[in-house]
């Protein structure tokens, strides 16, 4: 697809694609590129109060095609922010986010533009999914596929859904939502926090109903970087952001309820639940493994509120491999608490 000319009106974008960008110099180039050959995309990169030359690289792009990018300068607000300046400011009709570090394939993109362009005539869907790849700097490729779980080529529901496997999470790299339901649900993420994506995920999910599924592998997400918040190191030292993101994740989760009255599907619920499990799972291990009396302190405290908040789930998430193994005491304790810990962020992808 190329684009259109210059000449009369600017049609309404398909898709939004919002760049957060914090001293992301280095890789901005690699995330924005490609965006630039396909035609129905909006480019929205925000400028969240970086030091270095990420603001100048960006008005270069705007520059060069307006068409194509738009650049929005902020005061520091965190990824969070960042999402909801873009979601403010957006003009598609789908949005998606891409992180700086990140990129799309560029024929899986042009791929998803015909989808979206064709579903539109039918009267569009709430999200679209996609697969996406793990680059791990110094490892193998790791792709995540939801092919076994979803049908292709067709708009579903969810009783069409079938169980996702232990490792097909569906992060915010496999999903593209339309943007008048998260303005309708009226999406706010938290700003100045780590871990967001969790609920950015979670709290639309709830509300969708009609889905596609394009097997192809858009979203490339690397990992490996040192300062990157998936790092081990740096979770552990923003445990407390990853915690309060859980209270919010977990808050967003339809009540078990809701599902037995029919208001929220069951397959629906089934997904979430395995999203927020995974989720908890890596926050409580992380915990785990630090080791600490504060650490240990904040793992109890957070099971606990968990079991007075919702005890059905409180008994559901301990019953997993590492919402048991994770809280084990004893040498033997912390031995299986370092194995869950890898388990868990194997399975979510953060290694």
């Amino acid at each position: 697809m190329s684009r259109e000319g210059a000449q009369g009106a600017t049609p309404q974008p398909v898709l939004t694609v919002v760049v957060p960008a914090y001293n992301a110099e280095d890789y901005l180039r690699r995330a924005l590129d490609p965006l630039r050959t396909v035609r129905g995309v909006e480019v929205i990169v925000v400028d969240d109060g970086s030091s270095d030359g990420t603001g100048a690289i960006a008005d270069e792009y705007e520059a060069a095609e307006p068409g194509v990018y738009r650049v929005i300068h902020q005061v520091n607000a965190g990824h969070g922010g960042a999402i909801n300046t873009g979601l403010a400011h957006a003009r598609g009709r789908y949005f998606k986010v891409l992180d700086a570090d990140d990129w799309f394939d560029v024929g899986s993109l042009v791929r998803t533009m015909s989808t979206l362009e064709s579903l539109e005539t039918e009267g569009g869907v709430d999200a679209l999914f996609t697969d996406y790849v793990h680059e791990r700097l110094g490892k193998s490729a790791k792709r995540t596929r939801f092919g076994s779980a979803f049908p292709a080529g067709r708009v579903f529901a969810w009783d069409e859904v079938d169980r996702l496997g232990r490792r097909q999470i569906l992060m915010m790299h496999a999903v593209t939502y339309r943007t008048d339901l998260l303005r309708e649900m009226g999406l706010h993420l938290p700003e100045h926090t780590f871990y967001v994506d969790n609920l950015f995920v979670v709290a639309p999910l709830a509300r969708v109903r009609r889905m596609y599924y394009l097997p192809v592998e858009l979203y490339r997400y690397f990992i490996g970087r040192a300062d990157q918040s998936v790092n081990a190191g740096v979770m552990l030292r923003r445990v407390d952001q990853q915690l309060h993101v859980n209270r919010l994740v977990l808050a967003a989760l339809p009540s078990h309820v809701d599902v037995a009255g029919g208001s929220v599907p069951t397959q629906a619920y089934a997904t979430l639940l395995q999203y927020v499990e995974a989720v908890c799972a890596v926050t409580s291990a992380t915990l785990a493994r630090g080791g600490t009396a504060e650490h240990r302190a904040q793992r109890d405290a957070f099971w606990a509120e968990i079991r007075a908040d919702n005890p059905w789930l409180y008994t559901r998430l301990r019953r997993t491999f590492v919402g048991a193994s994770a809280n084990l005491p004893g040498e033997a304790g912390r031995r299986m608490t370092t194995l869950a810990y890898h388990v868990a962020r194997r399975v979510v992808g953060f290694s």
